[in-house]
């Protein structure tokens, strides 16, 4: 007799983007169920055990901003925090905390425990249940009824959030030797990938990897750059007390390989999978093996090495930088050639692993799938890579279930508002052939969209949501008019040519005033700051840091964050231009063969949206918005 039980959502993985999924299904009022192939695998570090990073640590704000979780459990489990980039603009600066991994597991795994409404089931998803869809005015063909497990259990429900990461028809690969099993040698998940094909959902192949973990113990660190932490750390989530986060800190280390480590790979190449075609999958640019780094890099002549802890009660070493898929032997030649790891045991073999995952174009930017109602994707599953890519997924797609679900407008945070925005809309509308990793780079607003005002972006979204409490929400709203206030005070507030005023100015390298200034415009000047302006402001009240923080960074860049803003206006038109589901892009004249093509096969939701998808020109959308403009009058005209 089959097993059935009645939920609302069923979350199938709980990665990192399983974990922020379920939690905002759970938390919105959802019964939520949220399968893994092991419970001890819940929040997972399988690679490197950090949490943030340049533009990741951007993702990890925002997602904490709009009431997700992972930068509340990496504020109670980290070991080392470093704020990277500070001698660039604030733009670039991105928080990074190294964890304790096995801590960071556990405290997700707590919390998910302790959630109202969801239920963790150690199980493998074998099949989605569907049905078609009767209704010719729906956009979707098909929609979700539930899941089957491989035991027999039936879960009847109105969402599928798939968080899959690198399970689905996983397999892991150290030279010759190949085991067909997830990260970490857990249980890979075989059969779900069946289903999905035959639902017409478009499957890839694509690869990752991590480098060997060592005994701590034969390492010598005095061959080695210590890398210390920031004396006053700066904590993830915008609700810790930044006191709370003022801890002890564990060294990491810097080395370097040589030309030596170097021969031995391209001397071992035939023996490895990615160079043998043993690996099909295709990897990710950004985050290459060592193999790789040597091949398309020949004339460097080191690459960097990062040893760092996987936690406070581990001998472990995470090796980064070396991620291999060589055999077992060629490994401990090549890392015994790294100054400081000559006499280095290796405890888990560095290794590469392949998996299923989806071309996401056949999203939504809300992470719906366009032809299966309520079936919704996060995560690696989606092509890309990362923990923290992952999450800010997971969240979103957690978010647009329950708004599904209740009948409400499905949130979407385009390029303007978050970096969580140009991560989906990068992997809705490029051709993404490889793992997807977030950059400063890709933000084309990133002097808008910085880390330092996540909250004062996105709180508002959470809220929407319910995701965020009043009291949270008031609490930006109380920071946002305090900042405000404190610029027109600033602008305000005049000095004059007096003598002290002038050997203030001369004692920080700065100009002579020749008549009066206001405060904002000496603030302008780069040695300059709000902190020192202080002694010609004797009559300045206290303020929070983060909200002087805001406040010197909006005076001093005015000039280039108001030009980002009229950016962004012209942006926001292109976006508010919607294309019709139902267009048929074969009626559109002097379009493009590609172009049409293209259109087609993505889907567009706008004309913002259809201006970045590849091989579509700027005169392909110029002939779109005549097309449209045609289309409307026409449709008004026969309503």
């Amino acid at each position: 007799m089959e097993l059935v039980k009645k939920v609302d959502v069923c979350v199938v993985g709980a990665g990192h983007a399983g974990c922020e999924a379920a939690l905002a299904c759970a938390r919105l009022g959802m019964e939520t169920v949220v399968f893994t192939v092991s419970v001890d695998s819940i929040a997972l570090m399988p690679c490197n055990p950090n949490i943030g990073g340049s533009s990741k640590g951007h993702l990890v704000r925002e997602v904490d901003a709009l009431g997700g979780e992972m930068g509340k459990i990496i504020d109670k489990t980290f070991i080392q925090s470093k704020m990277l980039n500070r001698s660039k603009g604030p733009a670039v600066h991105s928080l990074r905390a190294q964890a304790d991994k096995a801590q960071y597991s556990r405290s997700m795994r707590k919390v998910l425990e302790n959630q109202e409404h969801l239920t963790i089931k150690q199980a493998e998803v074998c099949e989605l249940i569907w049905e078609r869809m009767e209704d010719a005015e729906k956009k979707a063909t098909k929609r979700i009824r539930g899941l089957k497990t491989f035991t027999g259990m039936i879960y009847e429900c109105r969402a599928v959030i798939l968080c899959t990461g690198t399970y689905l028809k996983a397999r892991c690969l150290c030279g010759e030797a190949i085991t067909y099993t997830g990260p970490n040698g857990l249980q890979a998940a075989n059969h779900l990938t069946d289903s999905l094909l035959s639902m017409g959902i478009e499957m890839r192949r694509f690869k990752t990897g991590t480098p060997a973990r060592m005994d701590r113990r034969s390492i010598d660190f005095s061959r080695m750059e210590e890398q210390f932490g920031d004396e006053r750390v700066v904590p993830f989530s915008f609700s810790t007390d930044p006191d709370d986060v003022q801890i002890d800190q564990v060294s990491c280390y810097l080395t370097y390989t040589n030309e030596k480590t170097h021969e031995i790979i391209r001397d071992n190449l035939d023996r490895s999978p990615i160079y043998t075609g043993v690996i099909e999958g295709t990897g990710p640019r950004y985050c290459p093996s060592i193999e790789d780094k040597v091949v398309k890099f020949p004339d460097k002549e080191r690459h960097q090495v990062f040893i760092e802890p996987e936690g406070l009660h581990t001998n472990e070493m995470y090796v980064g930088g070396m991620s291999s898929s060589l055999p077992e032997d060629v490994q401990i030649a090549m890392y015994r050639t790294v100054p400081g790891l000559e006499n280095c045991e290796i405890v888990r073999n560095a290794y590469a692993i392949e998996y299923d995952c989806i071309n996401p174009k056949q999203l939504y930017p809300t992470l719906g799938f366009k032809d299966v109602e309520g079936l919704y994707s996060g995560g690696q599953f989606n092509g890309s890579s990362g923990y923290e890519e992952a999450a800010a997924q997971g969240l979103i797609a957690g978010i647009n279930a329950v708004q599904f679900l209740m009948g409400k407008e499905e949130i979407v945070i385009d390029r303007s508002e978050g970096y969580i925005g140009v991560l989906i809309d990068d992997l809705v509308t490029k051709d993404n052939t490889e793992p997807y990793r977030m950059m400063t780079s890709r933000a084309e607003y990133r002097l808008l969209l910085r880390q330092d005002n996540a909250d004062l972006r996105l709180r508002e979204k959470g809220f929407q949501a319910g995701l965020i409490t009043k009291m949270r929400y008031d609490e930006v709203l109380n920071k946002k008019y305090m900042i405000e206030r404190e610029i027109e005070r600033l602008k305000s507030v005049r000095i004059g040519a007096a003598r002290k005023n002038q050997e203030f100015l001369e004692r920080f390298g700065s100009t002579s005033l020749k008549t009066g200034s206001n405060l904002a415009e000496l603030l302008c000047r780069p040695e300059l700051t709000y902190e020192n302006l202080r002694e010609l402001d004797p009559g300045r009240e206290w303020l929070p840091d983060d909200v002087t923080e805001q406040v010197e960074i909006e005076i001093k860049y005015e000039g280039y964050i108001d030009r980002q803003l009229r950016q962004v206006e012209q942006f926001k038109k292109m976006e508010k231009k919607k294309i019709p589901e139902n267009l048929d892009y074969d009626e559109v004249p002097s379009l493009r063969i590609e172009a049409r093509q293209k259109l087609k096969s993505f889907r567009p939701v706008s004309v913002g949206q259809a201006s970045r998808i590849s091989g579509v020109s700027p005169a392909d959308i110029s002939v779109l918005v005549v097309y449209l403009e045609q289309y409307r009058r026409n449709n008004k005209e026969s309503h």
